[in-house]
């Protein structure tokens, strides 16, 4: 069975198995988000653009404000009962989002966007090239000859760190590259992964295709030569269950911001003695175990990577944000964003002039679609969807590499979640058979 066959069978025994979402539950759900009541140049919004940045529901906003209201205080800090309670919840929230990801408490970093956590291990790596951390951190060490290897299909946030990476050591380089839809095979990624190989690096969902990676074959082939494997789990964590510990991979990102939480805090994970023996990117106050005015020693992970004061109540709010995720149930919510992002492919599909990027419909993907719309810049099919009071996201999505492989500077991309209606979605496949003609393009 080929894996694009094996992907398709997966999902359709996965869609048999879980009940999705109803259209009565989705409108219940969107009672709890007081941003979906808001209206956009007379209309009601519509957002569509989740996969940037999603909504808050109201027991996030309150959970926030609860803590700092009565309990906000320096954690890790003081005897006082403030300093006790705040540490309490800190601690709490890394419990919560470790379980969530099937982690340890241990295992799950603090860092202030997933971009940031991906540079954190990059900047690890780098530091371990330059002798730092001693002999437990040589097995980080790169040099002249060793390889990373990403895909032509990475957001710029995991590309870049490995691009620096590669420049202050040494190493090469590589990427696993798509075809003309976008999206690459196991068959792709075995033709570049080698002894020479030293990370791999992979988005689990593409944020422009919808891709969901064949992360179970790309960990066997990398530490099958003894690669580390690091997974952006932005366009995933939010949207479908995730085990790191079952996936096996050696760290993970994801950002709070896109799965409900707040802005300016996100997640890394790390296998517990990898953590501990990486060494830090930020130095300061918090991360220390002994100072001398010569030289200091760090404590272990997590807080040897939490330098300095730590996002507390964004912890709390992101923490009640997984917990309501989990009430509303991850597989649930796959199942009816697949069903979204079908509906989106085949409506897409019978507008003139509409180019959709990533596979057609038929082939699962995640509840996200980029398209370009013959003769009409992106940025001009924004404006317009805009006006009728819907959010998307324009531009090169932070994947300036892939669009470029597709011969596009921009697309214009909707992304659903577990409050998007269907009327929602036809109301945007209606807008988008609507902008062709109104800026006269009708060949």
């Amino acid at each position: 069975m080929s894996h694009t066959h094996a992907r398709e069978a997966g999902a359709a025994a996965h869609r048999t198995a879980v009940e999705p979402l109803t259209e009565q539950e989705v409108e219940a759900i969107r009672a709890d988000f007081p941003a979906l009541a808001e209206q956009v140049n007379g209309l009601p919004l519509a957002y569509l653009d989740s996969g940037a940045t999603a909504q808050r529901p109201q027991a996030v906003l309150d959970a926030e404000l609860d803590f700092l209201v009565h309990s906000n205080a320096a954690v890790h800090r003081g005897a006082h009962t403030l300093a006790g309670l705040a540490t309490e919840a800190y601690e709490d929230a890394r419990a919560t989002v470790a379980a969530f990801v099937g982690a340890r408490e241990d295992e799950i970093v603090w860092t202030s966007n997933a971009t940031d956590a991906l540079n954190l291990v990059a900047y690890g790596f780098a530091n371990a090239s330059h002798g730092r951390g001693g002999d437990a951190a040589r097995r980080f060490a790169l040099s002249a000859g060793d390889e990373i290897v990403v895909t032509e299909a990475e957001h710029h946030a995991n590309l870049i760190p490995w691009q620096e990476l590669a420049a202050v050591t040494g190493a090469t380089l590589r990427y696993i590259p798509v075809n003309d839809e976008g999206v690459y095979t196991v068959a792709d990624v075995e033709a570049v992964i080698n002894s020479k190989t030293r990370i791999v690096a992979v988005a689990h969902v593409s944020n422009v295709t919808g891709f969901v990676a064949p992360v179970a074959s790309i960990v066997t082939l990398a530490h099958g030569v003894g690669a580390y494997v690091v997974l952006d789990a932005c366009q995933s964590a939010p949207h479908r269950r995730l085990d790191l510990l079952a996936l096996d991979v050696d760290f993970a990102a994801f950002s709070g911001h896109k799965m409900l939480g707040p802005t300016g805090i996100g997640v890394l994970y790390g296998r517990q003695e990898l953590l501990n023996a990486l060494p830090p990117f930020r130095t300061g106050g918090s991360m220390i175990s002994t100072v001398t005015m010569d030289s200091a020693t760090y404590l272990p992970a997590p807080q040897r990577f939490e330098a300095g004061t730590q996002p507390v109540s964004q912890a709390v709010a992101l923490a009640e944000a997984v917990r309501y995720l989990e009430r509303i149930g991850l597989d649930r919510i796959e199942a009816r964003e697949e069903e979204l992002a079908e509906r989106m492919l085949v409506g897409l599909a019978q507008i003139d002039g509409i180019r959709i990027v990533g596979e057609p419909a038929g082939t699962p993907r995640a509840g996200l679609v980029a398209f370009d719309v013959a003769g009409v810049h992106a940025h001009d099919v924004g404006q317009y969807l805009d006006a009728k009071g819907i959010a998307v996201r324009v531009g090169h999505h932070c994947a300036q590499p892939l669009h470029r492989r597709l011969g596009l500077t921009a697309t214009t991309r909707a992304s659903a979640y577990l409050y998007t209606t269907t009327a929602e979605v036809d109301r945007f496949l209606a807008a988008v058979a609507e902008v062709r003609p109104y800026f006269g393009e009708t060949s």
